[in-house]
């Protein structure tokens, strides 16, 4: 029997499944993803994880008859690899992906998306709805989108297209993205960046708190689960407003009948962070709205994104009748 692996590789966590050629999920394996000391160490973690779900599924690596990977970005595809990170520490410059598994499962194909891409093949693939037109995007550690237009998947020549968590959406660039320049979409919405969005917040409005702004592990947890709180509030109700200005913008560039979202900060607050978007977004648009809709996938949009990209050679195209 044919066996294959999707990966999901996050900034905070490691996703891996084995399915058979029905694409039914028969192992499963999680891990943190390291921060260091070095590139390698992300992709031992990979490797790891990868044979975590295969003892899982009772089936040797070997076994495996293709792989696909979900991953941050940005990738270099010719050499399958993730490129100097924003959102792990510089120590981290290149982590070697595609070669490595290759070994592990004795088989050349494995193949490499962008994860937001892969998240858009898992919905079209394993979801309900699967208009040609339609966008993923990912709110979580960072924030990015899978494209589809009239039934293509966008990747962009090198795999990175989709990175619309670093365009610009704020002129005056108060705050810095984990890429280094102003201004970014990620900067102001993404988990990492909202607890410095409410410290930036709190410096500049003078706004009173009981956040534990002091606190190393003070986190966007915090800010979504004291809504009462004036600081968080606020901050709560500009992250709103720029995510709707970047949803209007991924929709003004590429038109979609539905907007998937997924990603821990969505997924966990679904109705704090997309119900103000379809409430505003029609507002910002020239063009149709689209429904606005939470994965279909939960968290594992990805990681199934992986797999099918996997079953398909590549493609990620679902089945005629499926």
């Amino acid at each position: 029997m044919a066996y294959y692996v999707g990966v999901d590789l996050g900034a905070t966590h490691i996703r891996a499944v084995v399915a058979d050629a029905r694409g039914e999920v028969v192992g499963r394996a999680r891990s943190s993803t390291p921060t260091g000391p070095a590139g390698i160490a992300v992709t031992e973690a990979v490797l790891d994880t990868v044979r975590g779900a295969c003892a899982d599924a009772d089936v040797k690596p070997y076994r495996i008859t293709a792989a696909g990977i979900g991953s941050f970005g940005p990738l270099d595809l010719a050499a399958g690899t993730v490129e100097q990170p924003a959102n792990l520490p510089d120590d981290i410059d290149r982590i070697p992906l595609t070669g490595p598994l290759e070994n592990l499962v004795d088989s050349e194909e494995v193949y490499l998306h962008n994860d937001t891409i892969a998240g858009l093949i898992g919905e079209r693939f394993y979801g309900p709805r699967t208009p040609d037109d339609v966008v993923y995007v990912t709110m979580s550690t960072g924030i990015g989108a899978g494209v589809a237009v009239d039934g293509n998947v966008l990747n962009g020549w090198d795999g990175n297209a989709g990175e619309v968590g670093h365009m610009t959406l704020d002129p005056h660039g108060h705050m810095t993205c984990g890429c280094g320049a102003p201004g970014h979409w990620e900067a102001y919405c993404s988990g990492n960046n909202i607890p410095r969005y409410a410290r930036h917040l709190a410096d500049r409005e003078d706004i009173p708190t009981d956040l534990p702004l002091d606190d190393d592990e003070f986190s966007a947890v915090d800010v979504f689960e004291t809504p009462e709180d004036p600081l968080a509030a606020r901050t709560l109700e500009r992250v709103a407003d720029w995510n709707t200005q970047g949803v209007a913008n991924v929709c003004h560039a590429y038109a979609p009948i539905v907007v998937y979202v997924g990603g821990s900060v969505a997924l966990n607050n679904p109705e704090t962070v997309l119900d103000p978007i379809r409430e505003r977004l029609a507002d910002h648009l020239l063009v149709n709205v689209p429904d606005v809709e939470l994965t279909t996938l939960g968290d594992e949009v990805v990681v199934k994104g992986a797999l099918a990209s996997a079953l398909t050679g590549g493609t990620g195209e679902r089945p005629t009748g499926r």
